[in-house]
């Protein structure tokens, strides 16, 4: 009926934004860790160490992002219907996967002498994370609740270009990790924000010259 087209609908237009917005953000996070901790936290006794470390952490948890964003907009479809228990129970699947692999990882990086053993524990929480949406998502195809719209293949090989040449540019305006520890505050601020502003411009203007437009995404579901 009319009422379920527009759902999904909007659940389509929904997982399109995330795609735009949670993929360009996971993969800035991934390349910059360092230079985003170091600009924030490093100095007093936050030493060099612990620059790299939490950098470890945050490129682990990153690489869960796109998995978070879709499990916040694909279990309240679940709740719309009434439907409490599919996403409880596909919780404690990612739940389970997720101590599998925080014992496992743990266990394996302390064994070869890995120093950064919590990162295993970020990458498992990661790693369910899109397990769950993962799951949450086929249950709502199979249902026949989420019907995608046309022009999804195109969008997917424009984010991916998109993303490729911005991780290009960002990549070629970052520098050693013994830079960012050495400069003032200041240069530090002032450099990650033009390599921010050059990725996500990038990132931008491919999309646009690939023909991307907000039209073409359905932003206002029929």
């Amino acid at each position: 009926n009319e009422s379920h087209s527009e759902f999904s609908a909007t659940l389509d237009w929904s997982m399109k934004l995330v795609l735009l917005i949670a993929v360009p953000a996971a993969v800035g996070l991934i390349v910059l860790a360092e230079p985003l901790v170091a600009t924030i936290f490093y100095g007093g006794v936050f030493t060099e160490t612990d620059v790299a470390m939490t950098a470890l952490a945050l490129q682990a948890f990153s690489v869960g992002l796109v998995g978070f964003s879709y499990v916040k907009i694909l279990a309240p479809a679940y709740f719309a219907r009434e439907d409490t228990r599919t996403p409880v129970r596909i919780g404690l699947i990612a739940l389970a996967v997720n101590f599998v692999l925080s014992v496992s990882l743990a266990w394996y990086l302390t064994s070869i002498g890995y120093a950064g053993t919590h990162a295993g524990l970020a990458l498992a929480i990661s790693v369910a994370a899109l397990l769950n949406a993962a799951l949450l998502y086929r249950g709502l195809l199979r249902d026949a609740v989420l019907k995608h719209s046309s022009g999804w293949p195109a969008l997917l090989a424009q984010v991916f270009v998109a993303n490729a040449l911005m991780w290009i540019v960002i990549e070629q305006l970052d520098r050693p990790l013994a830079w960012w520890l050495g400069t003032t505050a200041m240069d530090r601020a002032w450099w990650l924000a033009i390599t921010i502003g050059a990725g996500a411009g990038t990132y931008f203007l491919v999309l646009l010259v690939l023909g991307l437009r907000p039209s073409k995404l359905g932003i206002r579901p029929h």
